[in-house]
């Protein structure tokens, strides 16, 4: 008798393993933070981490100290999850995050912010150093990411879907909180703060741009370029947190002002604008706080 050969499993299986690893790292940091329950989570940017220090009644994890959660490799981003208060409002700061570029698996990158909305974070203040493709932008200035352009090669949400953590095809139409902007608006009008709002542009990195691709940015509608927040933005948006962004324009971008550009530049105007940095995010987490939210 001939015999049948077996019927081969399906080749496309859905992975359940992210959700069971999400609920083990949000469990490890409930276990390191006591009776704390943050419910805004911020990511500090490059040189923008000094932040965290100011959070009342702390506590600071190393990342290597909270299972999967990738360390990074780029000098400013200090690497710790300090959970304290600000504002009234208890906050999960992460003191800098891992790239794309630093040789990472994108699901890498965007795990420890769907870790701390499995903690309960439903509001995210994303932070980062940009340069400035709008002409009419200065080094030092502060602005309320209003959309985003995405060309990294790789989608976070790449790979199999599971419906327990977020929608096959989530919406980006509001990717941005608007109700989050004009609070911010608000309170930068109420600081004398110019209140700018632009759209940025992700890019791959590590490499800064080049005057052709600032053109090219430009020509698409980007008033900002960078190499980080946009699969943290989109990640926040599929699991259903809501969130403020905010570049700090530490440089204008290749071929807009003659100059060469370096890390230095961007941690250096970075340092320079960190009072104003931090009266903003101390006012936007006191009116979030005001909100109830």
């Amino acid at each position: 008798m001939a015999h049948t050969k077996d019927r081969q499993a399906p080749i496309a299986t859905v992975s359940f393993a992210l959700n069971e690893q999400l609920d083990i790292a949000a469990e490890s940091i409930r276990a390191q933070i006591g009776r704390r329950e943050p419910t805004v989570g911020l990511v500090l940017g490059s040189g923008l981490g000094a932040y965290a220090e100011r959070l009342q009644d702390q506590v600071a994890i190393d990342y290597g100290d909270i299972p999967r959660f990738p360390l990074s490799s780029v000098s400013g981003h200090a690497g710790r999850l300090v959970v304290g208060n600000a504002g009234g409002v208890t906050c999960a700061a992460m003191q800098g995050r891992v790239h794309y570029y630093e040789g990472q698996d994108m699901r890498n990158v965007v795990f420890p912010l769907r870790a701390l909305i499995r903690l309960g974070i439903r509001t995210f203040i994303i932070t980062n150093a940009a340069g400035g493709v709008n002409a009419t932008y200065s080094p030092g200035d502060l602005v309320l990411i209003s959309d985003h352009i995405n060309l990294i090669p790789e989608h976070p949400l790449r790979g199999d879907n599971d419906e327990r953590i977020g929608p096959r095809f989530p919406d980006m139409t509001d990717a941005y909180a608007p109700e989050l902007r004009a609070l911010a608006r608000v309170v930068a009008r109420h600081q004398g703060l110019p209140a700018h709002e632009g759209v940025y542009c992700a890019l791959q990195g590590p490499s800064y741009e080049t005057p052709a691709e600032v053109r090219m940015a430009r020509t698409l509608g980007a008033d900002l370029v960078g190499m980080s927040t946009v699969p943290e933005v989109i990640v926040a948006r599929h699991m259903g947190a809501r969130v403020l962004g905010i570049s700090c324009v530490t440089n204008l971008a290749a071929g807009i002002s003659g100059q060469k550009l370096s890390h230095e530049e961007v941690t250096q105007t970075a340092a320079r604008v960190r009072e104003r940095f931090i009266a903003l995010l101390d006012g936007i987490l006191e009116a979030i706080g005001r909100e109830k939210v």
